[in-house]
């Protein structure tokens, strides 16, 4: 089985999940097989920046041979469209890809929420790092200020956008 976890960076296991599916740095593909971890990639997302067409990104992920793909967030049309693929979602994590890796082979994360606005707060409960981790919550501050980042960037280029007319 292979599960394609979207990343903010591309340290491969020890990447930071993505809390925006579509808008990652990267996938991490990860080869599992009877419960033990192989074969490691790292895809650059193409869409990185934007999240592409409706249905270019689930295709993107069909296309590296994906089975599941873990996030922290997803919208409805894009589950949807994993839906059509056969590609199993699960989302509502934070941490590494180690990290919600672990969690999904416990059978600790299953299924996902469709965020129904753009923040990705999952609707079912939301599997935290454990607080002893100290290492894990520096690499979830990281995520937190790339999202901010990108975030400020796309406030301020529609204040731009917003200006011109």
């Amino acid at each position: 089985m292979k599960i394609a976890v979207a990343t903010e960076d591309n340290r491969g296991l020890e990447a930071v999940l993505s809390q925006h599916f579509g808008r990652c740095q990267s996938y991490t593909l990860v080869e599992v097989d009877n419960g033990q971890i192989g074969e490691v990639k790292v895809h650059e997302n193409p869409f990185y920046g934007s999240h592409g067409q409706p249905g270019e990104v689930p295709a993107f992920i069909k296309s590296i041979g994906a089975h599941v793909i873990i996030a922290g967030g997803m919208g409805p049309k894009a589950i949807g469209f994993f839906e059509q693929y056969g590609i199993q979602v699960a989302t509502g994590v934070s941490g590494t890809v180690r990290t919600v890796l672990q969690l999904y082979l416990d059978g600790k994360i299953q299924g996902a929420a469709p965020c129904m606005d753009h923040e990705h707060e999952p609707d079912h409960e939301f599997h935290e790092l454990p607080h002893d981790e100290p290492s894990k919550l520096r690499e979830e501050i990281l995520s937190l200020r790339k999202q901010l980042e990108r975030a400020t960037e796309r406030l301020e280029s529609l204040e731009k956008e917003k200006n011109r007319y």
